[in-house]
């Protein structure tokens, strides 16, 4: 087992899009561990806070950007992978790289209509309690829409205004954006998740979690991004609490698993993705893909995993603001005791 380290930087990150020709910037073996840094493409919402020289850097020379807006850093290639295969990716840490993030109210968001205009709330973080608290929020005139992926807003441009005072939110630190290349040829953008995972927004993808990616193309070729301190399960305005992350993750190969779409392992919990156009059919790709994973590893009838799923598994809206909406089942594992 070898540890790598994968900094953020203008040679080593893609902007906006998944896309199965791009050359790998690293290749590791199955079992090797990354170290590998993820940096939030909301960064220019607050230069003075979210940016530090590299992070200007990369803002300065990635000119080719689109059609999604996510900066992901990668790929990174498993020797040895191929169609057919499982990557499992542990997140072993996933920790701030800066003391600040940002939240953005878009025009994308759920509820959007109901405000009619765009805006930041830029909090502190305090990573040892484990909290961020709202520093000052602003509404975002700098462009007529915020549809231009990187656009820095100078702090002597906007008003700064008091927000949420007295309240404090807990950190979650995640990856908002991590999966391997599709198999379907060219760019695809990095907004709408998928079988290849993609832009999931579960805040449980984590330290300790397990993700589980089919592998499409040979390599695998994993790309890591959108990185997030916290989010709510919907993250309806938007966007998440999107703060540059540095991670950890361990890398292997599975060639014992059957695992066809995006599945995340806490040390407790199976959880099944499913999206859709609207969330009555992101729910009923997350019901079948569920019976389907409780049929397939855990060997119950079609019957008797519709009846568990129905007592037994948590249905619940990951978001609606991706294109693509997305549900996720959580299964308890204690409910199968013999099974590791």
């Amino acid at each position: 087992m070898s540890l790598h380290h994968l900094p953020a930087a203008p040679e080593t990150v893609h902007w906006g899009y998944f896309d199965a020709s791009l050359a790998p910037v690293l290749t590791v073996a199955s079992g090797d561990l990354v170290r590998i840094e993820a940096l939030t493409h909301h960064a220019g919402d607050a230069p003075d806070l979210l940016m530090d020289a590299a992070i200007e850097r990369v803002f300065d020379q990635v000119g080719d950007r689109g059609p999604g807006p996510h900066l992901l850093t990668g790929p990174i290639a498993v020797a040895g992978a191929r169609p057919g295969d499982v990557l499992q990716v542990d997140i072993l840490a996933a920790e701030p790289r800066l003391a600040f993030g940002s939240n953005f109210a878009g025009h994308w968001g759920h509820l959007y209509e109901d405000f009619g205009r765009e805006r930041v709330t830029i909090f502190e973080l305090d990573v040892e309690a484990g909290l961020g608290r709202a520093r000052f929020a602003y509404d975002r005139r700098t462009t007529p829409l915020a549809d231009a992926p990187g656009t820095v807003v100078a702090p002597g441009s906007v008003e700064r205004e008091a927000a949420l005072e007295g309240v404090t939110v807990p950190l979650r630190p995640h990856f908002g954006t991590m999966g391997v290349a599709p198999a379907l040829p060219g760019r695809h953008s990095s907004v709408p998740p998928g079988d290849h995972g993609g832009n999931i927004d579960n805040w449980r993808i984590g330290a300790g979690g397990r993700m589980l990616y089919p592998v499409q193309v040979p390599g695998a070729l994993l790309s890591v991004g959108d990185p997030h301190v916290s989010q709510g399960d919907g993250e309806i305005s938007g966007t998440a609490l999107e703060a540059s992350l540095n991670g950890t993750l361990r890398l292997t190969l599975r060639r014992d698993l059957d695992v066809r779409v995006p599945v995340l392992e806490t040390a407790g919990e199976v959880l099944v993705h499913g999206f859709g156009d609207d969330l009555d059919e992101a729910m009923r790709a997350a019901a079948r893909r569920t019976l389907d994973l409780l049929s397939r590893r855990y060997g119950l009838s079609r019957d008797d995993a519709y009846a568990f799923a129905s007592v037994a598994v948590d249905f619940t809206v990951t978001q609606v603001v991706d294109g693509r909406q997305g549900v996720h089942g959580r299964i308890d594992k204690r409910c199968f005791p013999r099974f590791p």
